[in-house]
Parts: structure tokens; sequence; C-alpha cells
């Protein structure tokens, strides 16, 4: 039924409800009855129609609740798949990336030594023999640096940093101790000096530092 018909039959029905309400009589035209009966009956179809609608509606809305939440779920466990997925990923970068952190580790505390024994006073047979000057010296000892500070930009880029463990506790997951030694400066177990650096890797452990620690009886010794 249109809905402008349904609108005047339901307009005519309250205009009757109106009359009845006033107290004026209903009027003796047999067709006037007629109408009215016919609005009844059109009334109850239309509250017919809306429960059945209204049932269609539930329905509809029920299948679509089962059709979203099996949505969801398959959303969750997608989301699950690609969370493992890029975490082994992940993994298996870290796998094969880790060995190469470590050879450049390994260079840069060979760079270190290096630099750390031209520092050493050297005898003049040695400046001989090698027939350099103390200029000379300086440019290999500036050119060590320089690459020094090279592979070290390298390991930064890569999230690749050094612990730098003296002056704390000793904490036996980033560093292993290789000796003690007598400190009356510092409290018992403190880290007194790294022998070889330690370096973390996104905040996990690549390799452990190598340390001398504090022991207790610091400063009998002297007494």
């Amino acid at each position: 039924m249109d809905d402008s018909i349904k609108q005047a039959l339901i307009d005519r029905f309250r205009g009757y409800l109106d009359t009845v309400e006033d107290g004026e009589e209903p009027p003796d035209d047999p067709g006037e009855t007629a109408d009215l009966f016919s609005v009844l009956v059109e009334m109850a179809a239309l509250r017919s129609e809306v429960r059945t609608e209204s049932r269609l509606v539930k329905e509809a809305l029920e299948q679509f609740r089962g059709v979203f939440d099996s949505l969801q779920a398959s959303q969750a466990t997608l989301q699950r798949e690609l969370d493992r997925a890029r975490t082994e990923t992940r993994d298996q970068a870290q796998s094969a990336l880790r060995p190469l952190l470590l050879d450049v580790i390994d260079l840069r505390d060979r760079l270190v030594a290096a630099l750390t024994l031209s520092a050493v006073a050297r005898p003049r047979w040695h400046d001989r023999l090698w027939r350099r000057d103390r200029s000379g010296v300086a440019a290999w000892q500036e050119g060590l640096r320089m690459t020094l500070r090279r592979l070290d930009q390298v390991l930064l880029d890569r999230r690749v940093v050094a612990t730098q463990l003296a002056g704390l506790p000793f904490d036996p997951r980033l560093a292993r101790a290789i000796g003690t030694a007598a400190d009356s400066s510092v409290a018992e177990g403190t880290v007194i000096k790294e022998v070889r650096a330690g370096f973390l890797w996104d905040d996990q452990v690549l390799r452990t530092a190598e340390v001398i620690v504090s022991k207790g009886d610091a400063g009998k010794g002297d007494r």
C-alpha cells in the first residue's frame, strides 16, 4: 500500500476518533460506516505488516551480527598471523646480521688496540726502524680514528651501542668479571674497568663486556 494512502486513512481514522471524543454522533451514511470498517481493516493489516517487517529487520540484524563477529574473528586471526610473520622475519634478519655485527665489533677492538699501542712512548730505534717522523705517525693515528668513528656510526645506525659499565654496579647480564681489584674509592662490586667493551642491540645483549670489579677488602692493604 502506498504511504500517502496509509497516511490519509490514518488521518481519517484520527478525525473519526476526535468526533467520538467530542460527543458528536457518527454519520448515518452507510458508506461512511463502510469506510470506517475499511480503515480498521487497513490498520490491522498495517500493524501486521509492521510486525512482519520488524521481525525481518531483527532477523537481518542477527545475521549481520553473526557476519560481523565472523569478520572480527577473521581479522584477529589475520592480525596474529601477521604479527607472527613479522616476528619470524625479524628474528631471521637478526640471526643473519648478528655475525656481521660481531665481526664489525671485533674489527673495532683491533682499531682501539692499535690506537692504544700507538699512543705508548716508543724507543728511538723503533722510529728509526720504521723511518717515520712524528707527523707521519700523527696522520696514521688520525686515519685510525676516522675509521673507528665510521665503524661506530655503522653500529649506531643499526642500533648497536656500547654498554659503558665503568663506575656502575656489576651486572652479570651485561658483563663477565675476569678479575678483581682493591679500590677504596668505590663500593664493593663496582665495575672499575672494562677490559673488553660490551654492546647492546635493540636493548638486547649482543656481546657481554669483560670487566674488572672492585673487591670487598679494598683499603686493608694500606693499614
